[in-house]
């Protein structure tokens, strides 16, 4: 793998991401997915469940049509931010890679997780784009709670998601913010005033963080990954789906 330095938009930070070789890419186009999923301390309890919508994501899009076209990076956070691995084909990817991803501890830096999944896709999209790739993107963060870590705030996650359309990197780019576990009604408050706020295409909300709630949701994302992947080339983004 080859490491691409990103900075953010913020000249106190720098994130790294890594990224497949360009000369390994056999495709023109490519949709560059990032998933950004919480391990802080409450996701405790129902984190085998979380584990394994992050799969079955990846095994589902591993059957779309737009397969060979699918770049995707997994990121975890909690008091920081994990790369888990970087942006990598579908293809490449096995079950076994997440046997261990989820490991619940710490508090939430879910803005800096926000913008480092979101920066690392305009700053790839860049350099895809300079190679004369078409290129659109998506990124998906799974939160179940309040951000009290990060060093960044939701002003800074909208700066950098509107950015992405300012600077024209990509063809389009679509956000999810999902919260999960949302019992208490300050949660779901709290994360309906984030979504608004940091400038989200879209916020699902998943009350119950059972099995098959889950379920529905990796099936959600994947859906929504494989849509965002039609859409390149008709120079606007896909449509949200219903959760």
């Amino acid at each position: 793998m080859k490491n691409f330095p990103m900075q953010s938009n913020f000249t106190d930070s720098q994130f790294q991401f890594s990224t497949m070789p360009i000369e390994r890419l056999g495709a023109t186009e490519y949709t560059l997915v990032t998933l950004a999923i919480d391990m802080s301390g409450s996701v405790s309890g129902f984190e085998s469940e979380l584990t394994s919508s992050i799969k079955e994501v990846v095994n589902a899009c591993k059957k779309s049509s737009r397969a060979e076209n699918l770049l995707l990076r997994l990121v975890t956070f909690n008091n920081n931010v994990y790369e888990e691995h970087g942006f990598k084909l579908i293809k490449d990817i096995q079950d076994s890679d997440y046997n261990q991803v989820i490991q619940p501890n710490g508090l939430t830096a879910l803005y800096d997780a926000t913008i480092n999944s979101v920066d690392s896709i305009k700053e790839y999209g860049k350099t895809l784009v300079e190679q004369d790739f078409d290129v659109n993107g998506i990124t998906i963060v799974v939160t179940d709670g309040m951000d009290n870590r990060s060093q960044y705030n939701s002003s800074n996650v909208k700066d950098s998601i509107s950015d992405i359309s300012f600077e024209e990197v990509l063809e389009s780019m679509v956000t999810i913010l999902v919260g999960v576990n949302t019992k208490r009604s300050d949660v779901q408050q709290y994360l309906n005033d984030y979504s608004n706020e940091g400038g989200f295409t879209q916020y699902v909300d998943v009350e119950d963080a059972d099995a098959n709630n889950l379920a529905k949701l990796a099936n959600f994302i994947s859906k929504s990954i494989s849509n965002q992947s039609q859409s390149l080339g008709t120079g606007g983004p896909s449509q949200p789906l219903s959760f």
